[in-house]
């Protein structure tokens, strides 16, 4: 990932790293033995060196199972190399989910506050860009606020299964006791048991893709709000730390709504390449799913990367109340007919709306 430190935070980054990805396979197969009554002395590797020499393979667990069977010539037994990487990636993306969920929860904090302390904020509402009806920022933040709950519960709710099948998915090589291994193998690792193996079946990595997409998306939604409100025309929000310009000292970029977007739009893209891999061959596939690795992996990172971004844009944001206030113009009441003299007093439901949506996020 170019420049990844820039827009993924470290804790991410490690958690979707080639280290971390050859700690989730050790784990396996250590769960694998186990499950089977055996023990797996792993020791250490280096992850580079099986990536080379996984080049012949197509696949970095090949040479990683020869040096474990040099140990433990039971090691790996009854699995083939799917299976051990496809439970890597249930590993890796549980561990890294894990934070973009709490990144997430960070951000509906942040909006919560925001509707509640600017319940009364008032605002023009804007429709294509043009001054609609008063609305009020808490309003608006408590929009923001319903949609970061939901994507961040459908996150946290997309966990990839266990994956077990041997060979062609039957488990032949484990006799009848193969069903026992799989259930033990899914339960020392914490991971859902799948009713059948689900080798060329990619609905639970798709589904998971989707997810990080909606959340990534939505999250670039409210950094698109926070990049129009700050433009110098229209003043009504800053970020308080960051923004330098190399060039005009004046400025005060909105950084964090900036690096939120691009992170949104790099997960975006990678997740589409989790769903465009959904269509694979009979009971293995020959490329699809290969290209699945490196798109979870930056999929996770950059739907983090968006939210840590705008959760920083967030804990930081300024607002101009009565920059808000003095940019209505007063078409913004030609809805009421005359009817109405004030912005305050054309607010309809706003308030009820705010209180619906703290409710929401309380009982989430």
């Amino acid at each position: 990932m170019t420049f990844d430190a820039l827009f993924v935070p470290d804790g991410l980054r490690a958690a979707v790293s080639d280290e971390a990805w050859l700690a989730a396979m050790l784990e396996t197969e250590r769960a694998l033995a186990a499950a089977q009554g055996s023990q797996l002395e792993v020791g250490d590797f280096d992850v580079s060196v099986l990536v080379e020499e996984g080049r012949s393979a197509g696949n970095p667990v090949e040479p990683l199972v020869r040096r474990l069977r040099e140990r433990n010539p039971e090691a790996h037994r009854g699995a083939t190399s799917q299976d051990i990487l496809d439970t890597a990636a249930a590993l890796v993306a549980r561990n890294a989910t894990g934070l973009i969920v709490d990144e997430l929860d960070g951000v509906a904090a942040a909006c919560a506050r925001l509707a509640d302390e600017h319940r009364a904020t008032v605002m023009a509402g804007r429709t294509l860009l043009q001054q609609a009806v008063p609305i009020t920022f808490g309003l608006k933040a408590s929009s923001w606020l319903v949609g970061v709950v939901h994507a961040r519960n459908r996150l946290a709710a997309a966990r990839l299964p266990a994956q077990l099948g041997g060979a062609a998915g039957t488990l032949a090589a484990l006799g009848d006791r193969s069903v026992d291994v799989l259930r033990e193998y899914a339960s020392r690792l914490e991971l859902p048991e799948p009713i059948v193996p689900w080798h060329t079946r990619r609905l639970p990595v798709a589904e998971l893709g989707a997810a990080l997409s909606v959340a990534a998306g939505f999250v670039g939604k409210v950094a698109l709000d926070l990049v129009l409100l700050a433009q110098t025309e229209v003043g009504e929000v800053r970020e308080r730390e960051g923004g330098q310009s190399s060039t005009m000292p004046h400025k005060r970029n909105p950084v964090g709504a900036t690096l939120a977007r691009a992170c949104a739009l790099r997960a975006q893209a990678e997740a589409s390449v989790l769903m465009s891999a959904l269509a694979q061959e009979h009971e293995r596939a020959a490329g699809a799913w290969h290209a699945e690795w490196g798109a979870l992996s930056d999929a996770l990172a950059y739907a983090g990367g968006a939210a840590a971004s705008l959760r920083r844009a967030l804990d930081g944001l300024e607002v101009d109340v009565e920059r808000m206030r003095e940019n209505i113009r007063h078409e913004t009441l030609s809805e009421a007919q005359g009817d109405v003299k004030r912005p305050e007093d054309y607010l309809g439901a706003a308030g009820t709306f705010i209180d619906r949506a703290l409710e929401f996020y309380r009982g989430a």
